[in-house]
């Protein structure tokens, strides 16, 4: 885990499906998240455009807190909480935010906020499940 996560950093979940023409470096950030190398989220957006598939921004925002001083330690302890606090059924990915440094009466503590994003290759963001309910739907 050599990458430094900073505020644009992108993870997305182990398995996610992505297409032959999208590659790119990654490597293992949390139980079940690999961390996107060498591009933040403009980068990696342009890279699934051209890829021919979408890079949703889903609303609302994710925070997660600990209490110390800046470092990637801390800032991977609050990325870990965060994603273990997560309804990730939903998404495949998440961007990192901001990551601040803050104290509160003499405590110091780290803030990382985060926003889910998803990968896939249609216009419409809905899930496959979503596309077979509506699919048997028409048809009946």
């Amino acid at each position: 885990m050599a990458e430094t996560i900073t505020t644009g950093t992108i993870l997305f979940k182990d398995g996610t499906f992505l297409p032959d023409a999208l590659q790119f470096d990654s490597e293992p950030c949390a139980t079940g998240w690999r961390l996107v190398r060498d591009l933040d989220g403009y980068g990696l957006d342009r890279k699934i455009r051209d890829a021919g598939w979408r890079f949703f921004c889903i609303a609302g925002e994710i925070k997660s807190i600990v209490f110390g001083f800046e470092g990637q330690r801390n800032v991977r302890r609050a990325v870990k909480r965060m994603l273990a606090r997560l309804k990730s059924d939903k998404f495949n990915s998440l961007q990192i935010t901001r990551v601040a440094s803050e104290r509160f009466l003499g405590v110091p503590y780290l803030s990382v906020t985060a926003c889910s994003r998803h990968i896939q290759e249609s216009l419409f963001l809905l899930r496959d499940k979503d596309f077979r309910k509506l699919g048997s739907n028409a048809i009946a």
